[in-house]
């Protein structure tokens, strides 16, 4: 974040504290049909923080910075799921022109022409969120729990296991994801969530029973999760170190 210094006594941070005191909490009053969790939309935010904005007289520009596209599964229809990335620098400026600057990503996915919508939604709600300090009734802080202390420290096989050489017909088999899934109707991961998780799981080392033994997954196999536990398993993995530096250290 990068304030503009041209201006002598910018109003902007008075304008800024002054949106901070005028703004009440936004609470999780929406529930997600198909995955059951609450949450706060972004029309929430806006409706809470529209009267502020208007009486400190600041205004917020977007400029969506890069954006990136790409198919990470198909319905059992044959319709693309499409994930977008946006990196969105936004300026939020005081009536006297001085501006502070902040650049947020947000992520979308979504089946039709909606994904990139979504992504500068989601940034806008947290550019919000964080700027504004708006008060919740309920926020996980992601330092809560990580998946560390549930790893067991393993040093890795030194010999190689000979593999049976596969013929075509089998590559061209596990080449293709045994099916597709529709994300509408049961919200069970993709393939390529499934290959993330499988990725994360030889970095860390972590084992499917110490994933399904989290408290914030209900799934039985790895292959059942649900998007929304796939993403908070995958914000543990972010805090979970390399199997690899762990044995290291401890030598």
């Amino acid at each position: 974040m990068s304030n503009a210094n041209t201006i002598e006594n910018p109003k902007i941070y008075g304008a800024i504290a002054g949106v901070i005191a005028d703004c009440g909490f936004v609470g999780k009053d929406k529930v997600n049909k198909q995955q059951g969790f609450k949450y706060r939309s972004v029309d929430d935010v806006f409706n809470a923080l529209h009267p502020a904005l208007a009486k400190n007289k600041v205004v917020i520009v977007p400029t969506v910075v890069e954006r990136t596209c790409e198919e990470v599964g198909r319905t059992k229809n044959g319709t693309a799921i499409l994930k977008v990335v946006c990196k969105v620098k936004y300026d939020i400026f005081a009536e006297d022109g001085s501006r502070i600057t902040s650049i947020i990503y947000g992520e979308g996915m979504d089946m039709g022409d909606k994904a990139t919508n979504k992504a500068m939604a989601i940034a806008y709600k947290y550019l919000c969120f964080q700027v504004f300090c708006i008060p919740t009734e309920e926020m996980t802080d992601p330092d809560a729990e990580s998946l560390e202390g549930e790893i067991e420290n393993q040093a890795p096989t030194s010999k190689k296991q000979d593999v049976p050489k596969k013929n075509e017909a089998q590559k061209k088999s596990q080449a293709q994801p045994k099916e597709n899934i529709d994300v509408a109707e049961d919200d069970k991961i993709t393939p390529v969530m499934l290959t993330t998780i499988r990725k994360e799981q030889a970095r860390t080392g972590v084992t499917d029973s110490q994933i399904l033994t989290m408290h914030d997954v209900e799934a039985k196999k790895i292959e059942g999760m649900t998007v929304l536990e796939y993403k908070k398993v995958m914000n543990k993995f972010q805090k979970t170190p390399d199997l690899k530096r762990e044995v290291k250290q401890s030598e």
